[in-house]
């Protein structure tokens, strides 16, 4: 029987060579489809490529509009290949129109010195802290074990903005470099927390590095990730927000993804 994340982020590809994909209700979001699930799609649909080099490095996705319930299509072309990188840009289409634009780079990795200098955060052990359930009406956060250390809705506003939460895919699926990207787009908005109740807010862009090697992601299975994500500053219609993706806490704990985002949001009503 097939993940429904699987499900989710399948294409094929035409004899024209743009990859067709199809929304799937699973991952639906207040206003279109959950953005880390069509982010998701183009990582699949890149990696797929027969000309593609290595593993996802850097991405970025632009969500100029909402996509639609339904049928989409992604145009993805290889600008350049050097010897260890390979950058790409892309768009996605529906109903002739743009509703998405993009960058990606792909490439090789190779042994050289290395050193993380942020910390994880702390947190008590993941059999220790219950699962949080979100409304129906955000149903793509259903597909995900989520457990908030600190951070989670309460229904009271708060001076910080910062969550941090134990989360993995619900049923349990192996990560990849596509779960990962899905991932690093299920933070919340964080204006929700500062105000404690939910407001008009979307991801504007998208970014995510890749810091995970394969061997690191084989290793780390179907156990739980900590995630954690702040705001810097709220303003003017929108907001950024950054994000880690952590194999775990402790001192062997190890960097996964790095991810930013550009929010807008309105003033509650």
């Amino acid at each position: 029987m097939s993940h429904v994340f699987d499900e989710a982020i399948t294409v094929s590809v035409g004899d024209d060579g743009v990859f067709h994909a199809t929304t799937h209700p699973a991952y639906s979001n207040m206003v279109g489809p959950f953005g880390g699930i069509t982010a998701a799609t183009i990582v699949h649909a890149i990696q797929q490529h027969p000309d593609v080099l290595g593993e996802p490095l850097a991405f970025t996705v632009n969500y100029a509009a909402p996509i639609a319930d339904g049928d989409w299509e992604l145009h993805a072309r290889i600008v350049r290949t050097n010897r260890t990188n390979q950058h790409w840009i892309f768009h996605i289409e529906q109903n002739d129109s743009t509703v998405s634009t993009g960058s990606a780079v792909f490439g090789l990795h190779r042994p050289t010195w290395g050193s993380t200098e942020p910390q994880p955060p702390t947190a008590p052990a993941v059999e220790t802290v219950e699962p949080v359930e979100f409304p129906e009406f955000i149903a793509w956060a259903g597909n995900y074990d989520k457990r908030f250390v600190v951070g989670g809705l309460d229904g009271s506003a708060s001076e910080d903005s910062t969550s941090t939460l134990w989360i993995r895919d619900r049923p349990e699926r192996a990560l990849d470099y596509p779960a990962l990207m899905s991932i690093t787009d299920s933070f919340y908005p964080r204006v929700f927390l500062r105000h404690g109740t939910y407001m008009a807010a979307g991801t504007i862009s998208l970014t995510t590095y890749f810091h995970a090697t394969p061997d690191e992601l084989a290793a780390q299975g179907v156990d739980h990730l900590l995630a954690t994500a702040r705001a810097a500053r709220f303003g003017n219609g929108h907001f950024d927000q950054d994000g880690q993706i952590w194999s775990g806490d402790g001192p062997d704990a190890v960097l996964l993804a790095t991810t930013h985002q550009l929010v807008y949001f309105k003033d509650p009503q």
